[in-house]
């Protein structure tokens, strides 16, 4: 697959590594929106959460971006998760991820 996320999960690709388990890889984003801005993505490619199935590992992302907080310090102050989906959503690589955002207040409602 061409998809860079694709492409950075099989390590064709470097990134700053956060975290790591057999379905799931977590990296800093290279265009932070907040102190903490890290990715977490499925191995596998799936475009979107509307593509999702069971089986797919929802439930490890999830897990996934939630241990992140906890390494990054963030979890007691708070922090955002989010997942854009399509291009009104603001998703702009066709594969599913989750950003967690923190380390500094967020606004509602977002942009």
């Amino acid at each position: 697959m061409d998809c860079i996320f694709c492409k950075i999960a099989r390590g064709e690709v470097p990134c700053d590594k956060v975290l790591e388990t057999e379905g799931v890889l977590a990296f800093r984003d290279i265009n932070p929106q907040a102190p903490t801005h890290v990715l977490v993505i499925p191995k596998k490619h799936i475009r979107g959460v509307h593509e999702a199935a069971p089986g797919d590992g929802l439930e490890e992302l999830l897990l996934a971006a939630a241990e992140v907080a906890r390494q990054e310090g963030i979890e007691k102050g708070g922090y955002r998760l989010v997942i854009n989906t399509g291009q009104q959503g603001g998703q702009t690589v066709d594969h599913l991820h989750v950003h967690v955002l923190g380390g500094r207040s967020m606004a509602w409602p977002p942009g």
